[in-house]
Order: C-alpha cells, then sequence, then structure tokens
C-alpha cells in the first residue's frame, strides 16, 4: 500500500496541463469521488490494525499534496502571459466616447459661479405654480397681457395653477419666508405658451438675482452688472443700461453689451448698433415688497434676470435655440473640450 502511495504521489508531481481543461480532468482522475485517491481510500479498510495509522498518515497526505499540485497548475495558467496585462477584458471592443456637458449646464453653472463670488446663494421653487406668486405678488395687474392663455400655459383650466413663467416667483416664496438681508440667485426652466422657432421656444432657462437690505442703490446695481459682464465676456467689456419696463421693479432697465465681434463698432452680429441687450432689471418695485411683507420704508433691493440661452448663444455662436433642446450628438460632442 505504501509502494503504491508513492508512486502516485510522484506521478501527481510530474503533471503538467497546458489549459484549463486539462487542470479539470487531472482533477477528476485523482480527486473526484471515483478517482484513484478514492480508489485508495476504499482499500484502506483492508490495510492490517497494526499499520492503519502510518498508511492513513500517508493517505491524507497525499491527497493535499494532490490537491495542492491540481491547484498550481490552475494558478501557473491564470498567470501566464498572454499580452493581455492591463487590458480590461469586460470592456466592450468599440472606442467609448467620451460625453460631454450641455452647453447650457456650463454656461449656468458659470454665471453661478460669478455670483456666487459676489456673496449670492442658490435658491429654488416648484415650476408649477399659482397666480398670486408668479403675478399678483410681482405686481401684474390683473389685466396684464402675460395673464393672457396665448403666454402661459394654465393647468387643467384653471386660471390659479400655471407652469411658471419666470423664476421671479422664487424670489416672491425667499421674500416671503426670509428677513433681509436677501441676497440669492434663482436659476430655472420656465414656460411660455410661445410657436418654437430659430428664436424661440416653449420652455428654456433663466437665471434671476434679488439683493434687498437697508441702503441698496441703483449704484449697487450698475457695479453688480459691470462686474459679471466682464466676469462673463471679459475684462473689455463695457455695459449700457436703458429704461424699460416691468412691473415688479422701479425704476426698470434693459442692459447692453458691448459686441466682442467687432470692439463695438458695428457688424451683422449687433445689426450694426455695436451693443448686444443681454438682460433687464432694476429696483424692486416698494409695491413688491410690502406684498411679501418686507417694509420698503426700511429695505430697497435690485432685481436682475437674462435668458440662460441668450447668454449661451453669445459666448458660443449658436442661432437656432432648438439645438438646444433637440439631443444631437452631433452639436454635444462640440463642448467636449468647454
Amino acid at each position: 500500500m505504501i509502494d503504491k502511495i508513492n508512486l502516485l504521489k510522484s506521478e501527481i508531481n510530474g503533471l503538467s496541463a497546458a489549459n484549463e481543461a486539462e487542470v479539470e480532468a487531472l482533477r477528476v482522475k485523482y480527486l473526484s469521488k471515483k478517482g484513484e485517491i478514492s480508489l485508495l481510500f476504499n482499500d484502506f479498510r483492508t490495510v492490517p490494525a497494526d499499520q492503519k495509522k502510518a498508511i492513513g498518515q500517508a493517505l491524507n497526505d497525499l491527497k493535499n499534496f494532490a490537491t495542492e499540485r491540481i491547484n498550481s497548475l490552475r494558478d501557473a495558467l491564470a498567470s501566464v502571459d498572454s499580452g493581455l496585462d492591463g487590458i480590461d477584458l469586460t470592456r466592450t471592443p468599440a472606442p467609448i466616447k467620451l460625453g460631454s456637458r450641455h452647453p447650457l449646464s456650463i454656461v449656468r453653472e458659470e454665471i453661478i459661479s460669478i455670483f456666487r463670488r459676489l456673496g449670492f446663494n442658490i435658491a429654488e421653487g416648484p415650476e408649477i405654480e399659482d397666480d398670486w406668486h408668479v403675478f399678483e405678488s410681482l405686481n401684474f395687474a390683473a389685466d396684464h397681457p402675460a395673464r393672457d392663455m396665448q403666454d402661459t400655459f394654465f393647468i387643467q383650466r384653471s386660471p390659479d395653477v400655471l407652469l411658471r413663467t419666470h423664476t421671479s416667483s422664487v424670489q416672491t416664496r425667499v421674500m416671503e419666508n426670509s428677513r433681509p438681508p436677501i441676497r440669492i440667485i434663482c436659476p430655472g426652466r420656465v414656460y411660455r405658451n410661445e410657436a418654437i422657432s430659430a428664436r424661440a421656444h416653449c420652455f428654456f432657462h433663466q437665471v434671476e438675482a434679488l439683493y434687498i437690505d437697508k441702503n441698496v442703490s441703483f449704484a449697487d446695481l450698475r457695479q453688480t452688472l459691470l462686474y459679471f459682464a466682464r466676469e462673463m465676456f471679459g475684462p473689455d467689456t463695457k455695459i449700457r443700461l436703458r429704461p424699460s419696463y416691468f412691473p415688479f421693479t422701479e425704476p426698470s432697465a434693459e442692459m447692453d453689451i458691448s459686441c466682442d465681434l467687432c470692439g463695438g463698432k458695428g457688424c451683422s452680429f449687433c445689426k450694426g448698433t455695436g451693443w448686444v441687450e443681454i438682460l433687464g432689471c432694476g429696483m424692486v418695485d416698494p409695491n413688491v415688497l410690502e406684498a411679501c411683507g418686507i417694509d420698503s420704508k426700511v429695505y430697497s433691493g435690485f432685481a436682475l434676470g437674462m435668458g440662460i440661452e441668450r447668454i449661451t448663444n453669445l459666448k458660443y455662436r449658436v442661432k437656432d435655440l432648438r439645438m438646444f433642446s433637440e439631443n444631437d450628438v452631433r452639436f454635444l460632442e462640440e463642448f467636449i473640450d468647454a
């Protein structure tokens, strides 16, 4: 019996395998229930009693040796250099293209970053709003054209529930629930019932800013606008404020920046004027402050708002607004390095 064990051990010691299938065949031959080592264990019952201890120990050593030898053959195959070291074999064979951030997201984050450096915090609100927050609290008259069905999407034919037409509704919610000083920026998507074309869409994105405190003046507004324009479009950018009208600000203005294509000399992009309009602004109307529970005799403030699509057009010269929402991969790939 000892001779058989030694002979089998010598045989196992000289085993080799070229692939996993051969290793598995060796395991079955020597270690399975009907394998050669198992047959020796079956013959163990015929061993004389005085030899059982020594032969039993030799059989156990043989089984452990065979197991280790076969496992070493399997490990050796796994570590063979096949020229694929460092390659992830689970990856698709087709090249994986890097994705890109959407141009509107790029510009939105840049705008937010600029205002954050001025101490503004982000405020957000619901896209489905009520008439009071969107219109009435912002000093819109009951017969104001913006309340017309041609401009606003109303929900379930209700005159009081609608998709917000501007993010100014976020400002009223903050003014209702906060005490001055208030310094917020409100980015978000808004909706208006307009025909979709290269220059207009039924939904778009806005960023509005609001600052309320004691002794806030139009000079503070102008310096904020100048800082923003130069951070966004370059240090040589000039701004121009033109009188305008908004129900929620008084006085109100629209801001132009000097055309960065022609340097203010006049070109087709700026229609020969040297200026490009980018946003509306003004001092918060006292009626708005009072409607939101803020004493207009103690506090004043300014507000401004811009379309993110408009700013993106100026930075990247995108002529068709529809491209922002069509998810054309060819268009989005242009912004991989942006």
